[in-house]
């Protein structure tokens, strides 16, 4: 099992790309997870790391090792969960990203069902996980699962499942001329200043709404990205500018600001969950199951092994 702790330290170290928050990540201090990694590069006889005393780098050699170190240690976890599952039922942990505000309708009704059913299942949530993070999280074993846009192409082994279709509306600032109108056509605001997520396409919504404005016949004028949805409100509340939204964030929108639908035609946000098909955690399949149950009439899934179909 110590070539096992090595991985563990390597992955450690490349995803923090600092020794000291690693350390501290593991409950080891600098010192000896230094020394495990040093012990690691010369059983592989090439350097995995380049650092000095500013910054840590990984090599060609540590950018090869990565993908294959997830693997490993995603089958272990796998192996260990099992082998528990065939002796105690189904426990262990699922780690489960999501964005934050846009998923507050979908999350928490998936997982208060898990710990009802499950109360031997560990879930470690993961915040501001953008759609195109979580398809990668799920797709290299980070994430078990992850709350998503709905992708047309989700990637090679990546299965996605529609839990909630949404109507795009506009969030306004209260004092703004249009914020009292029961809706409006979004043409009207083609002079506003938005407040946007990402514009790096990591975000579907940030997509829905560029799609939703060009059809409208413009293209937002993006004062300011923020990557938390709820500061994407906040902002608008303190009247930086408009943002289009799901109407799921309706109820939760920050005093100071307001949803107003939009006239027809519709734009919808799908929401989803992605996981990768190579992972055949027990915990996963137990997770996946409440889910069947918890979004019963949003069953429609699609993969990156073959073109998208309805279950």
């Amino acid at each position: 099992m110590t070539e096992i702790r090595w991985l563990e330290a390597f992955v450690a170290v490349a995803e923090e790309l600092h020794f000291g928050r690693a350390a501290e990540r593991l409950h080891t201090s600098q010192s000896p997870l230094s020394q495990v990694i040093r012990k690691l590069e010369a059983d592989l006889g090439t350097r995995l790391f380049e650092r000095n005393t500013r910054s840590v780098a990984l090599t060609p050699a540590g950018h090869a090792l990565l993908p294959r170190a997830y693997r490993v240690l995603r089958e272990m976890r796998l192996a260990r969960e099992a082998a528990q599952a065939e002796v105690e039922g189904v426990r262990g942990s699922i780690r489960i990203g999501f964005s934050g505000a846009v998923n507050h309708l979908t999350l928490p009704p998936l997982t208060r069902a898990v710990r009802r059913r499950y109360p031997d299942i560990k879930m470690e949530l993961t915040s501001r996980v953008r759609t195109a993070d979580g398809l990668a999280s799920v797709a290299n074993g980070t994430l078990d699962l992850a709350f998503v846009g709905l992708p047309e192409n989700p990637g090679p082994s990546v299965l996605t499942r529609l839990v909630a279709s949404e109507e795009i509306g506009a969030v306004l600032p209260l004092d703004h001329p249009l914020a009292g109108k029961e809706s409006i056509p979004l043409r009207s605001l083609a002079g506003d200043d938005f407040i946007s997520p990402p514009l790096d396409g990591s975000s579907s919504m940030t997509e829905v709404m560029l799609a939703s404005c060009l059809a409208a016949g413009f293209r937002p004028r993006v004062v300011q990205e923020l990557s938390d949805p709820y500061m994407v409100l906040t902002f608008v509340a303190a009247g930086v500018g408009v943002t289009l939204m799901s109407s799921g964030i309706s109820g939760i929108i920050p005093s100071g600001a307001t949803y107003v639908p939009l006239d027809d035609p519709p734009h919808f946000m799908n929401h989803a969950i992605a996981w990768s098909a190579e992972n055949d955690s027990p915990v996963l399949a137990a997770v996946l199951a409440v889910v069947e149950e918890v979004f019963p009439d949003s069953a429609h899934t699609s993969s990156g092994l073959s073109e998208n179909h309805t279950k």
